[in-house]
């Protein structure tokens, strides 16, 4: 064998031992952008999900929430308020704050917006209530009008679930 039939094997060997290297190496790269590319998938389903729960729960809390005022206010014209009746309202106080500090932490800023407003709306009937409770209502605070801000909540959450049904991606039919 000449020293030029070497080289033509030694090359095609390259050639073939450097074809398969590259093939390697590019169906590598292509195995890991399809990983990141479903590693990206999960997380979106993950973060929907997640949102999904949240924004359940905080619904569910703050109706509770808005429901435990109005039975307040009812107890409060029915008869005098007892310990369990308090313990009642301000379970339903602690659970929505759990839930709308939870929910800072993942529901983009469209949401909260509304999640916010919905939260000050019940701190502030809240506050309304007990200091009428009390027998020391602030200036112009009524059982009338507390009752009435209590009812403007509703609008609130209607505001705020539209906006979480938005965010999930559910559309309202047409």
């Amino acid at each position: 064998m000449d020293l030029g039939s070497v080289v033509i094997a030694v090359a095609g060997v390259a050639g073939t031992l450097g074809g398969s290297l590259l093939s390697q190496r590019a169906s590598e790269r292509a195995k890991r952008r399809e990983i990141e590319l479903l590693r990206g998938h999960e997380e979106v389903r993950e973060s929907l999900a997640l949102r999904r729960t949240c924004y359940t729960e905080l619904n569910r809390d703050a109706r509770q929430f808005t429901t435990a005022l109005n039975h307040h206010l009812h107890v409060m014209r029915e008869r005098s308020v007892e310990e369990t009746d308090r313990e009642a309202l301000d379970d339903a106080k602690r659970a929505h704050r759990d839930r709308y500090s939870e929910t800072q932490m993942i529901a983009p800023d469209e949401v909260l917006v509304h999640a916010s407003a919905v939260n000050q709306a019940l701190n502030k009937a809240y506050g309304r209530i007990k200091r009428l409770e009390r027998g020391e209502p602030g200036p112009g605070e009524t059982m009338s009008t507390a009752a009435q801000a209590q009812a403007e909540i509703w609008d609130l959450l209607r505001a705020m679930r539209t906006a979480m049904r938005h965010d999930l991606g559910v559309m309202p039919a047409e």
